[in-house]
């Protein structure tokens, strides 16, 4: 069933009003708001879906500088690998609508060095008008040395991309994934995409081998400025983030927690997310992301809750009676 946020309870979980007390804590934790909205298929009507959507969470972008973080990964426009172009360019036009100084599209592949071919090939240049004059490749950009809030990787620190780092607002906007490494690819997985190829090389690898699940947890940290808006409208399951298969399952799950909403989006693909580690990570322990202390808005996880397939080695973490 649908359900629309009051301003009481806005106010509550933006503002800490109203307070849970997590297992094992002596402080309260502040509940976390999540959206689930429905979108079926990428038409015209995303637009205003996006735009509701936004308004919800009374996000304040005017006069300030936006950065729309989407995943681009392979050249295969017609898969679910990347984010659909549709749904970044209707992020674009309604925080632009908001007031926003500067609303500009940014990533840094891990895959390929060519990065304005793989967003030509994903369909980004003929949906987003003069869409090279708004877009940043995060892999060539200038970099700053900076080190994580919570260090929990053997990284030490990080050099990140000024784009990404002056950012009032970063908006990380995933696909709904499994990932054959840590299970599921979200919102804070999609952070790998501002570590720049240009420092860290291709694919990436360094991430790994610092820890995966404790470089997710520290670029998370890294960027205390963040939105998630995640491409749940035809997903990945099985062998993901690159060769699985498509998944419809017709939503999409926002919000300023990005763990609170990647807990949300494995809860619908049926996964367990107190089973995946950096979560646990970057949340603190598991109280925070218990779906108990997070407050969802729109519909609910049993209306649209959708089994993803699983690799054998990650069957583990699917949910009981899944």
């Amino acid at each position: 069933m649908s359900r629309t946020l009051t301003r009481r309870e806005w106010l509550a979980g933006s503002a800490g009003t109203a307070l849970l007390t997590g297992c094992g804590e002596d402080r309260p934790i502040v509940p976390s708001i999540v959206s689930i909205v429905r979108a079926p298929v990428y038409d015209q009507r995303i637009y205003e879906t996006v735009r509701r959507m936004l308004e919800e969470h009374g996000l304040e972008v005017r006069g300030r500088n936006v950065v729309l973080k989407p995943n681009l990964v392979e050249f295969e426009p017609e898969s679910s690998i990347n984010t659909h172009p549709l749904l970044v360019h209707a992020a674009f036009e309604a925080f632009r609508a908001m007031g926003a100084a500067s609303v500009r599209i940014a990533e840094g592949p891990g895959h390929r060095r060519n990065t304005l071919d793989l967003a030509d090939a994903a369909g980004y240049f003929k949906t987003v008008p003069r869409f090279e004059d708004i877009f940043v490749d995060l892999n060539l950009d200038d970099v700053t040395r900076v080190r994580p809030a919570r260090q929990l990787s053997r990284l030490g620190t990080l050099y990140l991309p000024n784009t990404a780092l002056g950012a009032d607002l970063l908006v990380s906007m995933p696909k709904m994934k499994t990932h054959h490494w840590v299970a599921a690819t979200l919102s804070m997985k999609n952070l790998f995409g501002v570590v720049p190829g240009g420092i860290y090389g291709w694919p990436k690898n360094v991430l790994h081998w610092a820890g995966i699940h404790e470089s997710i947890a520290d670029l998370h940290a890294a960027f205390p400025r963040q939105f998630a808006i995640v491409d749940g409208i035809v997903g990945m399951e099985g062998n993901g983030p690159i060769q699985g298969t498509p998944k419809p399952v017709g939503v999409l799950v926002a919000g300023r927690d990005g763990a609170a909403v990647d807990a949300t989006c494995c809860r619908i693909m049926r996964i367990e997310p107190l089973k995946i580690e950096y979560l646990r990570l970057a949340s603190g322990g598991e109280s925070h992301i218990t779906e108990g202390n997070i407050r969802q808005i729109g519909e609910s996880l049993p209306a649209v809750a959708t089994p993803f397939e699983l690799i054998p080695e990650f069957r583990w973490v699917r949910m009981e009676n899944s």
